[in-house]
């Protein structure tokens, strides 16, 4: 818990609701009711364990502040708590309502306890990476996606690591109970597309297309879109990934919208799956671009605005 005054009110409540979500509980010396909601939010802050911020005003000692939050939510008594979320008041109550009433309010703009342990598994799997240890973040991502099943960024890594790793089996296990809406979020179509890649190099029934033939094709037609498109599947599935896309832009080079716009989505999906993790910056920077995917957004662009 936090006192707010006017020195602290934009680091402490309006930042900090950035990161995590802050209830601000406005009271006052004078208020029976403040004091007895007051240690009902105590008891609920240490109760859901980080999942939330108590902060408490004092509308006598700053006015300035529990007046315009006043104002903006029509309000004219205290206690009257606020919801900061994303540096916003999103919400709020009036009055000493009962625990349970309060547990309902915070349950619809905190985070879920498993979504805290799952996001805590997957900075625990990208530091493994970071050391290499490959296995150890495979697990972590597992544990994040077993945790919070709803998580498609997590999904999307451990996917997109089982697949890096030659998993594909695994990877498709992993992925199924997303598929019906793979087509819908960029990341997880990009998998998909990546996978379709691996069972177009590798089909079940043999004859695995080889580079060479499509190499014959081509020479003997630069034309020959489905040539290229096969061509820049074998390179999808080989991670061979800017060579996939060097392929995929002569056929943009030609005809834009061919079959479908079906180059230009797949070229954006090797952008999803090679674009690497922002790296942490102090606040109020912005993080560097990865080079190849800056580089390659640049003539894709160049080449579709063309």
């Amino acid at each position: 818990m936090i006192d707010i005054t006017l020195d602290n009110f934009q680091a402490d409540l309006i930042e900090a609701s950035t990161v995590r979500p802050v209830l601000l509980d406005i009271w006052a010396e004078w208020c029976g009711p403040c004091k007895q909601l007051g240690p009902v939010l105590e008891k609920l802050e240490v109760e859901y364990a980080g999942r939330f911020t108590l902060a408490k005003l004092d509308a006598d000692k700053v006015p300035q502040i529990s007046q315009q939050l006043s104002q903006m939510f029509g309000v004219r008594s205290i206690p009257f708590c606020v919801m900061f979320s994303g540096g916003q008041p999103v919400d709020g109550f009036v009055g000493a309502i009962p625990a349970e009433q309060i547990r309902e309010f915070l349950d619809k703009h905190v985070p879920a306890a498993s979504e805290l342990e799952a996001a805590q598994h997957e900075e625990e799997a990208e530091a493994a990476l970071a050391e290499g240890d490959t296995e150890g973040a495979l697990e972590k991502l597992q544990h994040a996606v077993a945790t919070d099943p709803s998580n498609d960024d997590a999904r999307f890594d451990y996917v997109k690591l089982l697949l890096s790793q030659g998993r594909t089996d695994d990877a498709k296990v992993a992925f199924a109970p997303v598929i019906a809406k793979a087509s819908g979020v960029r990341r997880l179509d990009a998998l998909q597309r990546w996978m379709n890649a691996i069972d177009f190099a590798a089909p079940p029934t043999g004859g695995a297309p080889t580079l060479g033939d499509f190499d014959d094709k081509i020479a003997a037609a630069k034309r020959d879109f489905d040539a290229r498109f096969g061509r820049a599947q074998l390179l999808m599935a080989g991670q061979r990934w800017t060579d996939a896309m060097d392929e995929l832009l002569e056929i943009l080079m030609r005809d834009k919208a061919w079959n479908d716009d079906l180059a230009r989505k797949t070229y954006i999906a090797i952008l999803e799956i090679i674009e690497p993790p922002k790296p942490k910056v102090a606040d109020g920077q912005i993080p560097p671009d990865d080079p190849t995917v800056a580089t390659y957004r640049r003539r894709l662009s160049s080449v579709v605005l063309s």
